[in-house]
C-alpha cells in the first residue's frame, strides 16, 4: 500500500474545474483553471489562469479533458490537489493532434 492510498478529501475542501494541460508524468497531471479578473483601478477584465499539479492515482485523465479537482494535504512539493472525476473527455481530434506533435 502506498502512502497516497489514504488521501482524505474533506467535504468542505475547495474544488475547481479545469482542463488537463499535461499528462506526461505518471500519476500527476497539470491542470489549468482559467478565470476572468477585473482590474482594481481601471475595471478592465483580463483573462488569468492558475496551474495546479494534481494527483491522478489511476491515470484516468488525458490532455484536453475537463476535470474536477479538490484540495488535499500536500502529496509532494508541488502537489496539493487530487483528481475527483473527469467531467468531460477531450474531443478525439484534439487527442490526435497532441499525439502527432508530442505536446
Amino acid at each position: 500500500m502506498s502512502h497516497t492510498a489514504e488521501i482524505h478529501v474533506p467535504e468542505n475542501s475547495p474544488r475547481r474545474v479545469g482542463v488537463v494541460e499535461s499528462d506526461a508524468r505518471d500519476k500527476t497531471r497539470k491542470v489549468v483553471v482559467a478565470f476572468v479578473a477585473r482590474h482594481p483601478k481601471y475595471g478592465k477584465f483580463t483573462k488569468r489562469r492558475t496551474v495546479l499539479h494534481v494527483h491522478d492515482e489511476k491515470n484516468e485523465s488525458h490532455v484536453g479533458d475537463r476535470v474536477e479537482v479538490a484540495e488535499c494535504r500536500p502529496i509532494s512539493r508541488t502537489k496539493s490537489w487530487v483528481l475527483l472525476r473527469v467531467v468531460e473527455k477531450a474531443p478525439v481530434k484534439l487527442l490526435a493532434i497532441t499525439e502527432e506533435t508530442g505536446r
